[in-house]
């Protein structure tokens, strides 16, 4: 996959109603090769939507 259809592809798994499968079959890819350029969503069954955010610690004020 190119940089672009990996970019359109994590844009499209942040929307709900947005399958892997249906966003391979956009592209011309195979499933397997969603999962290959966003290793992210493997074995999670989550949309990018879904997934979680790391959060990060909260500011210490100053002393």
């Amino acid at each position: 996959m190119t940089e672009e259809q990996v970019r359109h592809a994590r844009d499209l798994l942040t929307r709900p109603e947005n399958t892997v499968t249906s966003i391979a079959k956009l592209l011309g890819v195979s499933r397997n090769t969603i999962y290959k350029y966003i290793p992210e969503l493997k074995g999670s069954g989550l949309t990018l939507a879904d997934a979680p955010i790391a959060e990060l610690p909260e500011p210490t004020p100053p002393t």
